[in-house]
């Protein structure tokens, strides 16, 4: 059985579940009637340009900014509800810290306002979820990216969180280090617990997402998982002399004509150009891009 798919006889409640979500900002609605589903066990990829809204919706999600219409709820709980925020571990794009810390301390200062029991055995646990242990007691001033990186993967988990919102979390990464903390973010799915994320790329989530969800002026505009839309091409063609117009199935391009390749083969679409006497240049088989993702 896959790892976040529930068996056809089974349901299994939701750990974050948005209905409808709107919110609007100052120029306007930044998310317009969002829906959004985690299951335990699952990892679930928010996708979008800058300015998409995915940093709101995580910020709703996580219970930090209140919904202005539909209903933002972790399992049984308002998402705002403390109890509700007791269980999410949230790690924003661009935290910030206390540089006069180590990172042993930041997390033992952490864990005395939200960690139940000893919150030594807590840090030792996030250390270790974050593969941080070589590094807990070099200090946070001097901590490079990736360390950083880290750090925030274990404040998010301090505590054994059984769901997990991390925004832009993968991007930016080396592959390496993208590579490893994917597992890591996998391991805490295996073990049960809801990860919802945000990447401004499929490629910084193709390797962990189960759902990806297409974000585009902060509406939900497709859902497939990252192998269905990375399969997704586009077909360019450039042309010696411009067409006059473009054959069925092309679209006139100011290089000459691009063709998707969801029902039709590179050597078919070129076969088309020949039986139309076009003068074939070059062509190139590229992914489609965000935006065409989400308007296709």
């Amino acid at each position: 059985e896959r790892r976040g798919v529930a068996p056809e006889s089974a349901v299994i409640p939701a750990a974050v579940s948005l209905t409808r979500v709107g919110w609007v900002g100052r120029i306007g609605p930044v998310l317009d009637a969002v829906d959004v589903e985690v299951i335990p066990g699952e990892v679930v990829a928010v996708v979008g340009a800058p300015a998409s809204g995915k940093t709101t919706l995580l910020r709703v999600a996580a219970g930090i900014t209140r919904a202005h219409a539909g209903q933002a709820r972790i399992g049984s709980w308002e998402a705002t509800d403390a109890r509700a925020r007791r269980i999410v571990g949230y790690a924003p794009q661009d935290p910030a810290w206390l540089a006069a810390f180590t990172v042993r301390e930041l997390l033992e200062y952490w864990g005395r306002f939200h960690v139940r029991g000893n919150p030594s055995d807590a840090v030792r646990d996030a250390l270790a979820v974050a593969g941080l242990e070589a590094h807990a007691d070099d200090s946070i001033s001097r901590a490079d990216a990736p360390v950083r990186r880290r750090l925030a993967l274990a404040q998010a988990v301090l505590g054994g969180r059984r769901v997990l919102i991390l925004d832009e979390f993968l991007t930016g990464l080396d592959p390496s280090l993208r590579q490893e903390l994917a597992w890591r973010l996998e391991s805490r799915a295996a073990a049960g617990v809801a990860v919802l994320l945000s990447a401004g790329s499929l490629e910084a989530v193709e390797r962990v997402a189960t759902r990806v969800l297409l974000l585009r002026r902060g509406r939900v505009v497709r859902v497939a998982s990252p192998s269905t839309l990375l399969g997704e091409r586009v077909l360019e063609v450039v042309l010696d002399r411009p067409a006059l117009a473009a054959p069925t199935g092309f679209r006139l391009t100011s290089f000459g004509l691009q063709a998707d390749l969801s029902r039709v083969t590179p050597e078919a679409a070129l076969a088309t150009c020949r039986a139309h006497r076009l003068s074939v240049r070059a062509s190139h088989v590229r992914l489609k891009s965000l935006e065409e993702l989400a308007v296709s």
